[in-house]
């Protein structure tokens, strides 16, 4: 079982930061419904404190309130850019570190929180907007799976 104390407090707080950017990514992607898109990062987080005790790593994960990263970006491509890094970054230390089913469980909470920012608000008649959906993709590449 990998925990924390597995990583440097740096990896661990890029690893915490992995799905939260992840989240912004996509709340970023469209203007409107920033309330309810950031209701559902966090809801996201509850949810899988529901599922405790199937996988070490993720409960310490989403045993803390979800961090941003408070870096300020010019433009949207910028966001997208950085943050589509740094959750590449953060699955690349899971995967040096953690056993694969870890991996896994990493990579699904990290699309499943996306997507469900993504399904927070409907925007032009659409559960998720191309733009989302063009996030969405960014993320499922950046975690090194395709979006379903």
């Amino acid at each position: 079982m990998t925990t924390s104390t597995d990583f440097t407090e740096e990896e661990w707080r890029t690893v915490l930061q992995g799905p939260p950017t992840a989240g912004l990514m996509v709340l970023m992607a469209q203007s409107g419904g920033t309330f309810k898109e950031t209701w559902a990062l966090s809801k996201s987080y509850v949810e899988a404190r529901q599922q405790h005790g199937e996988s070490q790593l993720l409960d310490e994960i989403v045993s803390k309130k979800p961090k941003l990263d408070h870096t300020r970006y010019h433009t949207s491509e910028e966001l997208r850019e950085a943050g589509a890094k740094h959750v590449r970054d953060a699955v690349a230390l899971v995967q040096a570190k953690a056993t694969p089913e870890e991996l896994d469980d990493y990579r699904r909470f990290v699309l499943n929180l996306a997507h469900n920012v993504a399904a927070a608000h409907r925007e032009g008649g659409q559960d998720v907007s191309p733009a989302e959906q063009a996030a969405l993709d960014q993320i499922a590449g950046a975690v090194g799976t395709t979006a379903s």
